[in-house]
């Protein structure tokens, strides 16, 4: 059955918006105006506004000859609520603005805003508003989140302190794996467009990619137990960059345990396969959306019996440098060697 499409300009701006907006449910009270006015309007009482703003670009952040739309849409709005979940807050509201070519239809766009609406619907956050604008080429999708928190709850990037222990939620370097499954069957198609791409069935790495998740739940177990991180950031350019970003703005240094850092068996299994050292994919690998944030000793025993977070280094002074302490025993100077945005060195 062919597929119905629908060009874009048939509906004109306001009637897209209106297209794509008629579904969607309110759910905080502190959302007063959303879609349909001139500007979005939250009522914030006295809690703290936080704002975080993320573009992605079609060739740079995601290829659409393995990223499903409605994946994308998804991606797009997590990516964005991991940033203010790494604030120790909770976002509210998120305004989505899409740049597009001609080549998207209507249908297309609402297989991206599918995504967009589970991901709101998943994580309790209102869509209040955006712009959609035409491209000369490709796919933009920015994404604002908006959210909230009490002040002395905020976890910054440069208040972590010496002596404070380092850890993790989860585990690292499967999205990156995941990256590479798809670019490889991407290329092997490209050379052989008859052959059927095979992922192995590594539907963990391959989703770790495609559909990734923020930690929400780490910050309501936080809440819960009464902890709030001395300093934290998500893990979207790679373990080692972030680590680098905490100690640059705290002006200290770490020391990391080479065995602490988390991996999962499918991730150490297909970095062997590629022939890649699992830490390595760990550290420079990105878009895991963990989170890494430093903590005062004494609050060692809220975390001890929590599931799913790892303590694996410590703050140190900044003359003592940032530090890979191995598990053969040796110990390096730690490379940041992350996500690089417009081809810098």
């Amino acid at each position: 059955m062919e597929q119905k499409r629908t060009d874009v300009n048939e509906l004109g701006e306001f009637g897209l918006i209106d297209h794509l907006t008629k579904e969607n449910p309110i759910q905080n009270n502190s959302t007063i105006m959303g879609v349909g006015d001139d500007a979005a309007v939250i009522d914030n009482g006295e809690m703290v506004t936080v704002v975080s703003t993320d573009m992605l670009v079609e060739g740079i952040h995601f290829d659409l000859m393995y990223a499903p739309l409605k994946h994308l849409g998804y991606k797009a709005i997590v990516v964005n609520l991991s940033d203010i979940y790494a604030m120790n807050a909770t976002p509210k509201q998120v305004t989505v603005s899409l740049a597009l070519s001609n080549r998207f239809s209507v249908e297309a766009l609402e297989e991206i805003y599918a995504g967009i609406y589970t991901a709101c619907k998943r994580y309790g956050v209102d869509l209040i508003g955006g712009d959609t604008t035409s491209s000369p080429k490709g796919l933009y999708i920015s994404v604002t989140a908006i959210g909230q928190a009490k002040k002395e709850r905020l976890a910054y990037r440069n208040t972590a302190k010496v002596g404070d222990l380092l850890c993790i939620t989860g585990n690292l370097g499967a999205a990156y794996l995941g990256l590479q499954l798809l670019e490889r069957e991407k290329q092997i198609y490209l050379s052989n467009p008859g052959v059927q791409p095979d992922l192995e069935n590594q539907d963990y790495l391959v989703g770790r990619q495609l559909k990734p998740e923020a930690r929400k739940d780490v910050i309501e177990t936080f809440k819960k137990v009464g902890l709030v991180p001395t300093a934290m950031i998500d893990v979207s350019d790679g373990l080692a960059s972030e680590v680098f970003h905490i100690c640059k703005q705290s002006k200290v240094g770490a020391i990391i345990e080479e065995s602490g850092i988390p991996l999962h068996p499918d991730t150490e299994m297909m970095a062997l396969k590629f022939k890649l050292d699992p830490a390595t994919c760990a550290l420079s690998g990105g878009e895991d959306y963990e989170l890494l944030f430093t903590i005062d000793p004494s609050d060692i025993e809220k975390i001890k019996y929590l599931p799913d977070i790892y303590i694996m280094g410590e703050i140190v002074p900044k003359e003592d440098g940032i530090k890979l302490h191995t598990k053969g025993g040796n110990i390096h100077a730690l490379k940041a060697q992350g996500w690089r945005h417009f081809g810098e060195e």
